[in-house]
């Protein structure tokens, strides 16, 4: 259990998006699992529509596939009730971080979770895609068949792996309200690229996310439980298996650092602990 018990979740936080068909002009299967690599690996989520085509995914969004999700001891059982208790906490965490430590007044992104496929201002998705933030719509989305992925990659899918995973797309929303995210290139991979800097960033924003729900004295409020040894060696895992080394021997091929758009597995780890060991959002610099 990661989560404080018995705290009321917000009914209308997170929805979920039904769909009822995809459509893609022009394109195959194939090019739905093209994108879905892409979107993975760090292509610019603004290109996906590129990849798809024209065509169009029928969706519907609301709460009501979340019902269930009432309090943090759902959110201790179920991944989909764990995303939105994340966000929750994450909301508590940025409203009070974001303006005492850079001076700026946090908005809370929009959270979707999807099942099969969906469309995002970004352009239509697929369960390939992965967990994803559009800086169009200001949204995370969330796929949870993802998280059974994550052994693929030589990681664990714990709840605070998860939950680590739900943080860092939330880094990017900071990141856009610091209107630094638009500094990332994909087209313009490396080492020392954009990419890489503003993906570590908010691998470290997860951090800082962490120490400090880790530390909200109020019970009453969604936080979280001591963090264990072991449960930050989960977060610290997956944080690893999305390293762009990691995923490229893995993948069978050699390691391209001129095709690095997220980083190393050592500095996404380094990353991550950054901003938990501080809690201070200077830890996490570009």
């Amino acid at each position: 259990m990661t989560f404080k018990p018995d705290v009321p979740l917000e009914e209308d936080r997170v929805k979920t998006s039904g769909n009822r068909g995809l459509v893609i002009g022009g394109s195959s299967i194939g090019a739905l699992i093209l994108a879905g690599i892409l979107w993975y690996l760090g292509v610019d989520p603004s290109q996906l529509q590129d990849v798809l085509g024209t065509g169009d995914a029928s969706t519907s969004q609301s709460t009501s596939g979340l019902a269930h999700c009432k309090t943090t001891n759902e959110a201790n059982k179920y991944a989909e009730c764990r995303i939105k208790a994340t966000a929750q906490s994450l909301d508590r965490v940025w409203g009070q971080q974001l303006p005492e430590q850079a001076k700026l007044q946090y908005k809370r992104p929009e959270v979707i979770v999807f099942t099969n496929s969906t469309r995002s201002g970004c352009g239509v998705a697929s369960s390939a895609t992965g967990p994803f933030y559009c800086p169009t719509d200001q949204t995370a989305y969330f796929d949870v068949s993802f998280f059974d992925q994550l052994k693929n990659y030589g990681a664990t899918n714990t709840p605070f792996a998860q939950e680590y995973i739900v943080a860092h797309e939330f880094g990017h929303h900071i990141q856009k309200l610091q209107n630094t995210l638009g500094m990332s290139n994909y087209n313009e991979p490396g080492p020392e690229s954009n990419a890489v800097k503003i993906e570590l960033q908010a691998d470290c924003y997860a951090g800082v996310w962490a120490y400090h729900a880790e530390r909200d004295p109020e019970d009453n409020k969604v936080s979280l439980q001591s963090i264990t040894e072991e449960q930050l060696a989960g977060a610290i895992n997956a944080a690893r298996a999305v390293g762009d080394d990691n995923i490229q021997q893995r993948s069978g091929g050699e390691v391209r650092p001129d095709t690095f758009t997220h980083g190393t597995s050592e500095q996404r780890q380094e990353a991550f602990l950054a901003g938990y060991h501080t809690g201070q959002m200077s830890s996490c610099p570009l």
